[in-house]
């Protein structure tokens, strides 16, 4: 799982049947520095990414994501999406590894 900001949504004219309902949401992932920001609203230098969800994050809202292959699975049959929303993020405890 992998955590990100949500930044926007996609608006689609046309969707998969078994998809209806759900919404797909523009995240940013996050990287190092906002681990150790937490709660931070930067947005990333990393591509963003689509993600699937019907648990109900918005705009500005932290999130775990599942990205690949593994975003289909809860899907029967499996189904056109490369991320999937699986948890919306309250609070991050985050200590660095001292080397």
């Amino acid at each position: 799982m992998k955590l990100g900001n949500i930044i926007g949504k996609v608006v689609l004219s046309k969707s998969v049947p078994q998809l209806k309902g759900a919404r797909y949401l523009l995240v940013s992932p996050f990287t190092q520095e906002q681990y150790q920001d937490f709660p931070s609203d930067k947005i990333s230098r990393q591509p963003s990414l689509v993600v699937y969800d019907d648990i109900g994050g918005g705009r500005g809202d932290k999130i775990g994501y599942i990205a690949g292959r593994e975003a289909a699975s809860p899907f029967d049959p499996p189904i056109p999406i490369d991320a999937i929303n699986g948890a919306i993020i309250d609070e991050i405890f985050y200590t660095p590894v001292s080397k």
